[in-house]
């Protein structure tokens, strides 16, 4: 592997005598791992079923290793189902330091394509509230599909920049995510094309963005919240200068951590942490969301609630367009905001009738539906189901959610004895295990 002489040169200068150990991990292989989606369903049941000889991660409670040499969980329906995300496993070292407690307020500032997001909702537990931004209009869109296979009513997803967040979420925040953009050192064994994007310009490039967007950060954090800030790199720029540089700028600032993984060290790429205290009085400039009342759309969704649902969502309801959609309630005003979505997306109304929508699939548990047809991840039904092919039941229920080893994959509706097919025509395909 040819890696750039300057990388070399600082990268030797913070090691030392652990600099040969460093280059001797770059003739290991990458590491791979699964972090598992709590809110579906639990750890030790997921192993179980997948059966991938797996090894915790010891740094995440939710992650385990695997061997892609062995496994292919991204081709597992299981993965379609919202059942847990595929990350680095050094990268699942950032949210457990944040200690996110349920009803919390949260920001992740640069989160595409959604492993912080997806880790911080599970944490939430579909409480409190979640705000995942990227500024990137081709990167956002993977967001929001991670996001939404995950299941919450709580994420609020926006595309602007840490100045556009912080006129509307100053003081806010009880705790905010920093993944920052860099200059990408820690991918180096990951992906060879990061090797040949380097360069020293773009660290210097990525420090200035860097330092920006963290001091909008610890803006948006009200009195007493936490910081968070990593990155995927080992520059000195762009890690401990920009923790430095903040605690000059803020001298109430307290910097609790500042921790490197190295991948000669741990089973893992590489990553840079950082926990910070803000103790600084912050005027919260946030005002809570107002809906107009929605009650005839409303009506007809309480109707498809009450006949296939075994529970009654509550919080604010608002429509756009025909569409239908869930709000936690004192959610904040987002109006001066891009969005690519807020809350969860119920449905649509069509000549006067409810159909729900995929996300609805996704939020909603086994006992939270009236009808549901479980079947194993290797079955025929699913893999008929997921290709957009009828499963044939013998039964006439309406509406019923197809599920995956107890998770909900996606909507059907039952009828002459066949489950027609109702799952996205664009996320269909064909499952080869």
């Amino acid at each position: 592997m040819n890696l750039p002489e300057r990388f070399l040169k600082d990268v030797k200068e913070i090691l030392g005598e652990e600099f040969d150990d460093f280059i001797k991990s770059y003739n290991q292989k990458k590491t791979t791992a699964i972090r598992v989606n709590t809110m579906k369903i639990e750890k030790d049941k997921l192993k179980n079923i997948l059966n991938y000889n797996m090894e915790d991660i010891p740094w995440s409670e939710e992650g385990f290793y695997y061997d892609e040499d062995l496994y292919k969980p991204g081709k597992n329906p299981l993965h379609d189902a919202g059942a847990y995300y595929m990350q680095e496993p050094s990268a699942m070292s950032v949210v457990p330091k944040a200690d996110i407690r349920e009803g919390e307020k949260v920001l992740d500032m640069c989160a595409a394509p959604g492993g912080k997001s997806t880790y911080i909702l599970s944490k939430l537990n579909n409480t409190g509230i979640l705000v995942s931004n990227e500024i990137n209009n081709t990167r956002i869109k993977a967001l929001g599909e991670n996001i939404e296979r995950f299941g919450s009513a709580n994420s609020i997803i926006t595309n602007t920049d840490s100045k556009g967040l912080l006129k509307v979420f100053r003081g806010y925040f009880d705790k905010v995510i920093i993944d920052a953009p860099c200059s990408g050192e820690g991918m180096f064994r990951k992906d060879e094309n990061a090797i040949l994007d380097w360069n020293y310009s773009k660290v210097i490039e990525c420090r200035d963005i860097q330092y920006e967007i963290i001091r909008d950060g610890y803006k948006m954090l009200k009195n007493g919240g936490t910081l968070v800030y990593s990155t995927c790199t080992f520059s000195i720029e762009e890690n401990e200068e920009i923790i430095d540089g903040l605690k000059k700028e803020y001298e109430n600032a307290e910097i609790v951590l500042k921790e490197r993984l190295w991948p000669h060290k741990i089973k893992g790429e590489g990553h840079f942490v950082a926990k910070i205290i803000k103790h600084d009085d912050e005027e919260c400039s946030t005002k809570v969301a107002k809906f107009k009342k929605i009650d005839k759309e409303l009506k007809l969704y309480r109707e498809f609630e009450n006949k296939f649902m075994n529970i009654k969502l509550d919080g604010e309801f608002f429509v756009r367009g025909e569409n239908i959609y869930l709000m936690p309630k004192d959610a904040p005003d987002t109006k001066k905001l891009k969005l690519l979505r807020q809350g969860l997306h119920l449905g649509e109304l069509k000549k006067n009738r409810f159909e729900p929508s995929h996300a609805l699939a996704h939020y909603l548990n086994k006992n939270d539906v009236k009808n549901f047809a479980d079947f194993k991840f290797d079955s025929n039904e699913i893999k008929s189901y997921m290709s957009g092919d009828i499963i044939n039941t013998g039964e006439s229920r309406g509406w019923i959610i197809v599920g995956v080893e107890g998770i909900s994959l996606g909507w059907g509706k039952e009828s002459g004895g066949v489950i027609k097919n109702r799952y996205p025509k664009g996320l269909r395909r064909k499952v080869q295990l």
